[in-house]
């Protein structure tokens, strides 16, 4: 019967839209991330070059993911993304020790950006938690310095993208704190 209500009361209000940034260094697996929350199921990718941009229905939510490559070439462009984004999915391949500073680095860039709300949530996915030696999501938060953020939401959500497992749990984080902030944007109106 809930599941039922829901379904209406989503068709009467219709579906809010969100733009979502999905970004991280070459290898983590964000595309694999986008296609796994498109389709739930495990799709082969290569490298992307340019961008990926898919449309997911989640909760009341439609959400256009802009899945962008992450060579180091890319990166600088990625701050064209960012006008008009509620929220960001940063990927971090937990196995990969050697550029974990490297991540640090791309991150802090990001978060400083003017085109990027300072209040905007950040799911911060720690990637191939099933690859041997995969940092927790504790030393990821840890390596990437953000006990040092204040005043923006975050989240590290470990996962693995080709089992779908911690995905669909970071995106119910991800789409309560979007909500939060809406609501509190619309309160400092009254």
């Amino acid at each position: 019967m809930g599941g039922s209500l829901t379904k209406i009361w989503t068709r009467l209000m219709g579906l809010k839209e969100r733009k979502i940034v999905m970004v991280g260094l070459d290898a983590a697996g964000k595309t694999t991330v986008l296609y796994r929350l498109k389709l739930n199921e495990l799709v082969m990718t290569i490298p992307t070059i340019g961008f990926n941009v898919e449309t997911v229905e989640y909760r009341n939510l439609r959400l256009t993911v802009w899945d962008i490559g992450g060579q180091d070439i890319i990166r600088p462009l990625w701050r064209h993304y960012f006008l008009g984004t509620h929220a960001m999915i940063f990927v971090v391949d937990s196995s990969d020790h050697r550029r974990i500073q490297e991540a640090r680095e791309e991150l802090w860039t990001m978060l400083k950006e003017p085109e990027f709300s300072a209040e905007a949530p950040v799911l911060v996915l720690a990637n191939k938690q099933d690859l041997p030696d995969a940092m927790s999501g504790k030393e990821v938060s840890e390596k990437l310095g953000l006990l040092e953020i204040e005043g923006r939401p975050i989240l590290v959500q470990p996962s693995s993208a080709p089992k779908g497992e911690g995905l669909f749990e970071g995106l119910d984080w991800l789409t309560k704190a979007m909500t939060r902030r809406e609501r509190a944007v619309s309160l400092r109106w009254f």
